[in-house]
């Protein structure tokens, strides 16, 4: 997608669940759709905790607005396009989603590429999702001249695994995005978090 960076629903519902999302409340606009011409708007809710002040997202879709691969599933888009908005609000995430484009087909093939049983090839000898994810990390940690090792402490402990290796394709996406966002804009912040990762040195006596 001219080597911009998205993120994805699945990755969107990864952070909310790290972060104990405490719940998420979709209610249909009635008023504004047109089932005749398959127009859908939703309004998504976002509360971050219990009894806290929901961060609300508008989502619509009809045939006008995606990609011909998908029509007939207006409905889903536009709830979907309504949880990830409210989401990135609720979250801070500043990259837009992949279902929120109009290009949207179910499968981004530069974002979310399905796995393979075959390791890291693709049917077409070309490397999958996680060869493409890794590139997207050192890219990161080149821009914000960041420790290779800690990041790879930090992203291990934030998908919940031992290694990197390990973690989903889904999970990693979700890191890269939220460490690109909090690279952004609050870097001394993310500098001592990645330090918190750094093992201590040995004092010979």
């Amino acid at each position: 997608m001219s080597g911009r960076w998205y993120v994805t629903h699945s990755g969107l519902i990864a952070i909310a669940q790290r972060n104990k999302c405490a719940g998420i409340k979709i209610a249909l606009i009635r008023e504004l759709c047109d089932p005749c011409s398959r127009r859908w708007v939703f309004r998504a809710t976002v509360y971050k905790f219990p009894k806290s002040i929901g961060f609300v997202g508008f989502g619509d879709a009809d045939p006008t607005n995606v990609s011909t691969i998908v029509l007939g599933a207006e409905m889903r888009i536009a709830e979907t396009r309504a949880v990830n908005r409210a989401l990135r609000k609720a979250y801070g995430i500043g990259l837009c989603s992949v279902e929120e484009l109009r290009s949207f087909s179910g499968a981004s093939k530069s974002v979310a590429v399905p796995p393979h049983s075959n390791g890291d090839q693709a049917p077409d000898g070309s490397s999958n999702g996680h060869s493409r994810l890794r590139d997207q990390l050192c890219l990161l940690i080149r821009q914000y001249n960041l420790d290779p090792t800690l990041v790879k402490a930090y992203a291990a402990d934030f998908c919940g695994t031992a290694t990197l290796k390990e973690a989903s394709r889904d999970l990693v996406e979700s890191f890269i995005s939220e460490l690109a966002t909090t690279a952004k804009n609050d870097r001394d912040n993310l500098l001592c978090k990645l330090n918190s990762y750094a093992q201590p040195t040995e004092v010979k006596q």
